[in-house]
Parts: structure tokens; sequence; C-alpha cells
């Protein structure tokens, strides 16, 4: 009886995980379809991005003449940002979805109490900055080191200094 009851809570988290997947999946396509308009410099200057934030499109208006060429540089570096966090918001609000039916599958840690907690120690990356290369923000900072182990056993190679050991005795 009680191991009918694990196949069919097997079969449960199976059918859990492989929903989660084409959850994923089809948020990835969805994804890769999207694309985000902005206008700068009184509508002068119009930018579309793709999603990963790339400048697919660039139309300037008939009166773009009105403007400096300083001007025009800030309006397509202002119209480009601007369409790069839309993108990014409707991919967010994609993603935000798909972490939902995501979260329905338990962890690995909980059918296992005895691993960790893999998605935990996941970093999280940093916002890309948006200033021009160059500026100080843009200083190259260390980040701190992912993993570090505390307990652990050192181990000598040299079977000279080994033999020396009390550890690799021959008595153990």
């Amino acid at each position: 009886m009680a191991n009918e009851a694990e196949k069919a809570r097997l079969a449960e988290l199976k059918e859990l995980v492989q929903g989660s997947f084409a959850s994923i999946a089809r948020a990835q396509q969805d994804r890769s379809r999207l694309t985000a308009t902005a206008h700068a410099g009184g509508r002068r200057i119009t930018i579309t991005v793709n999603a990963d934030g790339v400048v697919i499109k660039t139309e300037f208006s008939g009166d773009i003449e009105d403007l400096t060429y300083s001007e025009i540089a800030a309006a397509v570096t202002a119209a480009t940002q601007d369409a790069a966090r839309q993108v990014q918001q409707q991919a967010q609000q994609i993603i935000t979805a798909a972490q939902q039916k995501q979260a329905q599958v338990p962890p690995v840690s909980e059918l296992f109490p005895m691993m960790p907690d893999i998605q935990s120690m996941i970093p999280t990356p940093p916002e890309a900055s948006l200033t021009p290369p160059g500026s100080p923000d843009r200083k190259a900072v260390e980040p701190d080191p992912a993993v570090q182990f505390t307990d652990i056993e050192e181990f000598e190679h040299d079977p000279t200094i080994r033999e020396r050991s009390s550890i690799a005795a021959p008595e153990w």
C-alpha cells in the first residue's frame, strides 16, 4: 500500500516537473518574440529593440535636421535605453508567470533532506550599467568568492612525508 502511494507521489512529481519545463519553454519562446519601441528628440527619433535589448530598427523623422548631432546622439541613447527598459519589463512579466508555475515543484532538498537547496545558492546577476564607458561606476568590482570550503582535510601528496604522518601510520 505504501509503495503504491509512493508511486502515485512520484508520478505526480514527474507531471509537475514536465509541466514546469513546458512552461519554461513557452516563456522562453514568448520572450524571444518581444520587441519594444521608444521615441526621443521630440518624436524625431524612434528606436525598436528585440528581447535582448539589441536595436533592430532606427527611424528618423523628416525634421531630424532641427537637432544638432549631439542632440541626435543623446536622443538615440535615451530612446534605446527606454525601449530596452520596456522590453525588460515585458520579459520580467513572462518570467514571473513561469516562475509561479515552477514554484509548484518541491525543491530537491524537500525530497532528499540531505541535499542542499541548490536554487538558493545561485547568485543574482547585477544590473548592467547604463553609463558611458569610462564612468566611475564602471570600475571593476571584485566579486565575492562563490564557494568557500571550511570543513576540509589536507592530504600530503609526497609519500616520504606522508610516511612520517601519524594519520597515514601503518597501525591505522
